[in-house]
């Protein structure tokens, strides 16, 4: 993935000085202090990220504030619910023992920063990369393979955690999507229909088309939905060595059945895993194995889940529409352009292809 596609038009400069003068009307501490605004390297492709070193009433803070993208920058996603994701985060922080930042404040008047945001704790950690992808170096690739199975037994029981907290008696009507559909899956399923129809345009992508036809011919057992961490895979967690310090990234966060987020983890690991082979690479294909991800999940939850190669098409689907909003966003910025074969950036149509055939 081009470097150049994280980019934001927002001044680092300028947010500095925006983001002290907000802490200070919060807080009303008119001494509180801003220091320098920067941003990981991943910044950019969903909500902004501004890491800084605040001084609040006389306390030293690490924070990062999470701030809806300019639409000017061509974001991938259409809408960003910064209140869902501040709100989500809250709960499963209470509710559960998966790590989450602490979260602090939450500001949705566009004003102090020209778009919504909340600030949290900044965590100390590593996280998988994407670019280059995990699949060729790093960590996980140079760790034994005692340690990468203690890493994805630690990243399912995230998942698990996520999964346990019991929903009855609490407030997630705000994880409920309005869409039309009888069932929490089926509300899902319409969220990306119509995030397919904003992204396509007057395109057509053949693959993306029979995926989806796939789909509903083949329409799974829906399970009960549970709270859904929606983008769940290794890259979005900070790590210390094997354990987890912090679950990231909560865009697609939802109600939804419990296979969502295993289908999202298993299939994104075969994604990477595809491209370090087309490179001729090992990659790590002794990782996120289904049966063993399902043997830990089940021992750590006592659900078995399923259909999940429906749910890994689902994924493999959605990730599709992901890549050609990527391809759409790279023309934009004049670093591509669309050829007659409008399924060339999706670069695992033939996974795609593949799953819808079995």
């Amino acid at each position: 993935m081009p470097e150049d596609l994280t980019r934001s038009s927002r001044d680092r400069g300028t947010s500095g000085r925006q983001l002290q003068a907000w802490l200070r009307s919060v807080t009303g501490d008119d001494d509180a202090t801003v220091g320098e605004v920067t941003s990981p390297e991943s910044n950019g492709m969903s909500s902004e990220s501004l890491l800084f070193d605040a001084t609040v009433l006389g306390r030293e803070e690490r924070l990062v504030a999470r701030v809806a993208p300019d639409l000017s920058d061509v974001p991938v996603f259409p809408t960003y619910d910064l209140e869902l994701q501040y709100r989500v985060m809250g709960l499963v922080a209470e509710h559960s023992s998966v790590p989450v930042p602490r979260t602090r404040w939450l500001e949705l008047d566009e004003n102090p920063l020209g778009a919504p945001f909340f600030v949290m704790d900044r965590v100390d950690g590593e996280a998988a990369s994407d670019v280059p992808p995990y699949t060729f170096e790093g960590a996980l690739v140079d760790a034994d393979a005692s340690t990468r199975a203690a890493c994805e037994r630690n990243a399912v029981g995230l998942v698990a955690g996520i999964h346990s907290i019991d929903i009855g008696p609490l407030d997630t009507d705000f994880l409920e999507l309005d869409r039309p559909g009888d069932t929490p899956l089926r509300r899902h399923v319409a969220e990306w229909d119509a995030y397919h129809e904003w992204v396509r345009g007057d395109r057509v992508h053949p693959i993306l088309r029979d995926g989806r036809a796939w789909l509903e011919e083949n329409w799974p057992n829906e399970t009960p939905a549970v709270i859904s961490w929606g983008d769940s895979r290794i890259g979005n967690v900070l790590w210390q060595g094997i354990e987890p310090v912090a679950v990231l990234d909560w865009e697609m966060a939802g109600l939804g059945p419990r296979e969502l987020d295993l289908g999202w983890m298993l299939f994104l690991h075969q994604f990477f895993q595809r491209i370090a082979e087309t490179f001729e690479l090992p990659g790590l294909p002794d990782f996120m194995q289904r049966d063993r991800v399902v043997a830990t999940y089940v021992e750590m939850t006592g659900v078995e889940p399923v259909d999940l190669h429906w749910y890994e098409t689902y994924t493999a689907w959605r990730h599709g529409i992901i890549m050609a909003r990527i391809q759409a966003r790279s023309v934009h910025f004049g670093q591509a352009e669309w050829t007659d074969d409008v399924d060339a950036p999706i670069l695992h149509r033939d996974q795609i292809a593949e799953l819808i055939s079995r």
